[in-house]
């Protein structure tokens, strides 16, 4: 896998982990203090999360962080 498939993982884990919570862009940004356009970038992978802003997304979607994140 090369480094754009990667981020595109990325991006889709995240997708799929939110929608399966039952959140919506808004609603997990609300939850981990960011924009939803911040979300919206991260599901693109137009955008590299903090590690805070990871374990967030993780918690609040309730996977672990290496369900989402690829840290190479």
């Amino acid at each position: 896998m090369d480094e754009h498939d990667n981020k595109k993982s990325f991006g889709e884990y995240i997708r799929r982990k939110r929608q399966g919570a039952g959140l919506t862009q808004g609603e997990l940004a609300e939850l981990v203090g960011v924009r939803r356009e911040t979300i919206m970038r991260l599901e693109k992978a137009q955008y590299n999360p903090s590690l805070k802003l990871a374990i967030d997304i993780s918690r609040a979607v309730g996977a672990g962080i290496e369900e989402i994140f690829v840290f190479e």
